[in-house]
């Protein structure tokens, strides 16, 4: 289990790890989000990136049959 340390200006250091193992660059934005007695970081990713990642769902939806 990985610990950081909250400096006086209260930033921490991702390990390096964590860094590679979520391929994090430096200048990347990050969601932050506070749960009860913890804190989340979501890496933020560009819309290009996300692209393909839904490959292979299902997308139709039974309708009704008085709609086109």
């Amino acid at each position: 289990m990985n610990a950081v340390t909250v400096s006086p200006k209260f930033q921490v250091v991702i390990p390096q790890e964590v860094r590679e193992q979520l391929h994090l660059e430096a200048g990347q934005k990050m969601q932050i989000i506070a749960y009860d007695d913890r804190i989340e970081l979501i890496p933020l990713q560009s819309p290009s990136r996300l692209r393909g990642f839904l490959k292979g769902l299902d997308t139709t939806v039974p309708r009704e049959e008085d709609r086109p």
